[in-house]
């Protein structure tokens, strides 16, 4: 039996309303060798080199032909589709059109990239799943995600001072002067350079992004 919780999603993702949804209580993370000794279980005679091989043999697949456009299908597991977004480490074509002949952009938006992989699991699946599962639930209490203390504008303007008093600011340094999660402050982050009006950009990726003013 797995446990959940009920928790309160946050008002910017539910226009206001009060909307409570079950979350599942996940305890552990099944590695890959985990994932093979298990399929090994179900498979009997198998080798876990072969089960490796068919492991390889996807990944390879989906770097192949995902890029292209196709979507990969496996029946009875869903459906494997690529998410795009624009990247924001690269110069945007405002800029190089600027550095070029500094005339007005065309447009505003970066170069496109692949920003992650959607799954829609396939529906005998999640029924076959539905049979042998039961949740419990472990609190009485809803779980109400905490709300920052300081306004849009106040966040907007914390994040300037500290770009400009160092150049750059960190996703810590962000958390921090605004008292959120690191999560928290990363979804906030998001919202704020997606707003062309914010001023500010990223520049980096993963460990070594930073956050910066537009010039």
């Amino acid at each position: 039996m797995a446990n959940f919780v009920l928790q309160e999603l946050p008002e910017e993702m539910s226009e206001g309303k009060k909307l409570v949804f079950p979350k599942m209580q996940t305890y552990s993370l099944h590695d890959y060798e985990t994932v093979i000794k298990h399929m090994r279980t179900y498979a009997g005679s198998i080798s876990d080199g072969l089960i490796r091989a068919v492991f390889d043999a996807l990944v390879s697949t989906m770097q192949s032909w995902m890029p292209l456009g196709h979507s990969i299908k496996i029946d009875g597991l869903g459906v494997f589709s690529l998410s795009l977004g624009f990247d924001t480490s690269t110069p945007s074509e405002k800029d190089i059109s600027q550095k070029q002949d500094g005339e007005g952009p065309k447009t505003k938006y970066r170069h496109v990239c692949i920003k992650g992989i959607n799954f829609k699991p396939d529906a005998e699946l999640l029924k076959e799943m539905n049979k042998v599962a039961s949740f419990d639930r472990v609190s009485t209490d809803v779980v109400v995600p905490r709300k920052c203390k300081y306004s849009r504008e106040e966040r907007l303007e914390k994040a300037k001072a500290i770009i400009c008093a160092y150049g750059y600011m960190t996703l810590t340094d962000y958390a921090l002067a605004t008292e959120q999660s690191r999560s928290a402050a990363s979804n906030d982050l998001k919202r704020l350079v997606a707003d062309a009006d914010s001023g500010i950009t990223t520049r980096g990726s993963h460990s070594h992004k930073v956050w910066v003013a537009i010039k």
